[in-house]
């Protein structure tokens, strides 16, 4: 599959660089629990919830790290508070593994034609741009991708994806706006099939202010491209900006209601110092980070890998 996947030493220098602001908040933070602490007792544990809300984990997804490291403070008879970056590492590797077991997949396996992509998401969130970066990364896989402009609401987002399908070299299929957003996903995955593409990446409105009208378009949506190809769509991608916090996890908490998603895309993680949200969603929603933002280049959209994020998070 080409380097997409591969972490290589280039990938992780933008990683660590995307992550910078937040890795600085938090060790800032810790530092500031444990002066003058020399183990760690129930005060440095109080301090480091609020380090981790503070840094948008989540309530649950701390407490849920708290309590881990209660129970192996307990076991040993001493710890010092040099080994809290340490145990806190080692806890959050642990959780993420656990909620997201299987390595990310990038084969595309369907009998019937092109691995179908729907992206989900309200505005605003880069939704266009990952759609953008995914269908780059793709081609240079030696893929071929077509884009389906089924966000009809507003102009300007099938105008956006245009721009993004003629900067990649990928044919778009796109409508009037207003047109019915389940004929655009037709008549892409008509197109796509007859010319035996690989890949298709259908955006949607991102719209949530009336739930019940969001659930109809994308059910909608889903059944009409399953007359083209009946396992479509194969993925359903949910793009949350992860420099909104608490916000990314409401927008999550109200699209997995409406819609059956089966992977995340966190953006923006470069401007914030809020990537703990990264752990506090992949803990909360079960439901895989497959890609995250950490850039405003062709290659800054990574494949999230778990093992580096960590890593890169408590590298010095």
């Amino acid at each position: 599959m080409g380097t997409f996947g591969i972490f290589s030493k280039e990938k992780k220098d933008t990683l660590d660089k995307g992550l910078a602001k937040t890795k600085e908040s938090v060790f800032k933070k810790l530092s500031r629990a444990v002066v003058g602490k020399s183990k760690v007792d129930d005060e440095v544990l109080d301090k480091l919830e609020e380090v981790l809300i503070s840094s948008d984990v989540g309530v649950d997804t701390t407490l849920k790290i708290i309590e881990r490291i209660e129970n192996r403070v307990s076991s040993d008879k001493y710890m010092g508070t040099e080994e809290l970056n340490v145990i806190l590492k080692d806890e959050i590797a642990a959780l993420l593994e656990e909620n997201n077991s299987e390595d990310i997949d990038l084969s595309f396996d369907s009998k019937e034609g092109p691995y179908v992509i729907m992206v989900v998401g309200v505005n605003g969130v880069g939704k266009t741009t990952t759609i953008g970066k995914l269908a780059h990364q793709f081609k240079t896989l030696g893929k071929t991708v077509y884009l389906g402009a089924a966000d009809t609401f507003r102009a300007a987002a099938v105008d956006q994806l245009t721009i993004w399908a003629d900067r990649v070299g990928v044919p778009i299929v796109k409508q009037d706006m207003g047109s019915d957003p389940a004929s655009v996903a037709f008549d892409t995955l008509a197109s796509a099939k007859a010319n035996n593409a690989d890949v298709v990446i259908i955006d949607t409105a991102g719209r949530l202010h009336n739930k019940v009208n969001l659930m109809n378009e994308l059910g909608k949506i889903k059944k009409v491209m399953q007359k083209v190809i009946p396992d479509a769509p194969h993925e359903i991608l949910l793009v949350l900006d992860g420099s909104t916090g608490q916000n990314a996890f409401e927008q999550a908490k109200q699209f997995t209601k409406v819609t059956d998603v089966t992977a995340l895309a966190l953006t923006k993680l470069d401007g914030t110092a809020k990537g703990g949200v990264v752990i506090g969603i992949s803990d909360q929603f079960k439901i895989p980070v497959k890609y995250i933002g950490i850039g405003e280049g062709m290659e800054h959209l990574q494949v999230f890998n778990k093992k580096e994020f960590v890593n890169s998070l408590f590298s010095n």
